[in-house]
């Protein structure tokens, strides 16, 4: 359960009495879409929202390019004074790669983006310090051997499109490319971005919202304008910092630089184009964009043809991660395939999937034509993250049947 939280001043956790009037604090209300026969998503959502696992989170599924599940509810902060509404919006974290995925597959549709090119034939200046034989799916499957800047870097250096792509450009990787994956957690959006620009003119924040998100309708956005600022939620956090330690890949990343709830409450993270991290919507936008991939496109508009969609479950490696220090197969489009310690899967179903930092999770299932996306406010880290969202995976299976 959640401490006590006051809507007219800020709880104190060091004083050890009762306050004499404890808030009032109306049960988290759900809204929207949700038919009788996926009940059990809205009581995995209600259960979260109950217990304080969450403040406020989004829940979405669409079937054969329809929505069949939109759910919201709760708040946007810890002060239980805002509800979360319909078009509430919160970072994504890391289901922005998939979004960078996403933009990949739409230039690759296009004839303009071979996967199997060297990056270099597009982006001249990478193949410095060995790097001319990297391919682009190398930089989307997290085997380019560039996980992270070699270079020391703040987050402004990162919000810096050109100086921080260039200083991917000039390092050397740090493993032979495409013999091993380890998690490209920040730099992956500026890996493809720099591919993206150099064909198109357009840094992959604007060539997604151009040729994605508009196309499909979809409130999703790789760098965001000052317009959506009062409906974005912050995150609340739910644990203390995670430090990496024992894995020098996992601590150059994770702390080159490190990301924390405050860091993705602040205008200069909204504003900048972050394609490994700072994509902002809701669950409906992920599960519109996602649903491209499980069937081609969304509310009746096409956006990748089926060879073009099917290029997302190529394998591209299959073990442990790295970074993450687990076994995961990635694929060739930022997509992870299978990693059966991080996502429930119906069994001998192919799906793509991938989550983010804090809890956030979104999988596409091409067998069931079906995207599923979850997201919330309560950042968690360790063993608790990913709880909430497989809980929520797991109830839409139950309801089509499928456990």
């Amino acid at each position: 359960m959640l401490a006590p939280a006051s809507h007219g001043s800020q709880w104190n956790p060091t004083v050890s009495t009762a306050p004499a009037v404890w808030p009032q604090i109306e049960a988290a209300r759900i809204e929207g879409l949700c038919p009788d026969r996926f009940e059990p998503v809205r009581q995995a959502l209600q259960r979260s929202l109950d217990s304080g696992e969450d403040i406020g989170a989004s829940v979405a599924v669409f079937v054969h390019g329809e929505p069949v599940v939109d759910l919201w509810g709760g708040y946007l902060d810890a002060r239980f004074d805002r509800p979360w509404g319909r078009d509430t919006l919160i970072t994504t974290h890391s289901i922005t790669k998939t979004m960078t995925g996403m933009a990949a597959l739409v230039l690759a549709d296009s004839g303009e983006l071979d996967f199997d090119a060297p990056v270099a034939r597009y982006w001249p200046e990478f193949a410095q310090n060995g790097k001319a034989g990297v391919l682009v799916k190398h930089i989307l499957s997290h085997t380019s051997g560039l996980a992270g800047w070699t270079e020391d870097v703040t987050w402004d250096d990162v919000y810096d499109h050109d100086k921080a792509c260039d200083l991917l450009a000039r390092q050397a990787p740090w493993w032979q490319p495409g013999t091993a994956a380890a998690y490209h957690g920040l730099s992956i959006g500026h890996l493809v971005s720099g591919v993206i620009q150099r064909i198109t003119g357009l840094t992959l924040g604007k060539y997604f919202a151009e040729h994605v998100a508009r196309p499909l309708g979809a409130d999703y956005h790789i760098g965001i304008g000052p317009e959506h600022d009062q409906r974005i939620a912050c995150f609340v956090q739910g644990c203390r910092d995670w430090l990496p330690s024992g894995n020098p890949i996992a601590e150059r990343v994770g702390l080159n630089p490190q990301l924390t709830p405050q860091t993705s409450a602040t205008t200069a993270w909204r504003r900048a184009e972050v394609g490994g991290a700072n994509g902002h919507g809701n669950a409906r936008s992920v599960a519109t964009i996602h649903s491209a991939l499980a069937t081609g496109g969304a509310k009746g508009r096409r956006l990748l043809s089926d060879k073009g969609r099917l290029r997302a479950l190529e394998p591209m490696s299959d073990g442990i991660d790295l970074l993450l220090g687990v076994p995961i197969k990635w694929g060739a489009a930022a997509f992870a395939l299978d990693a059966p310690l991080l996502c429930p899967n119906a069994p001998g179903h192919r799906i793509a999937f991938w989550g983010g930092q804090g809890g956030s999770i979104a999988v596409v299932d091409f067998d069931e034509c079906m995207s599923i996306s979850f997201v919330m406010n309560r950042w968690l880290k360790g063993p608790y993250e990913l709880m909430r969202g497989q809980r929520i995976v797991a109830s839409v299976y139950e309801s089509l049947g499928k456990r």
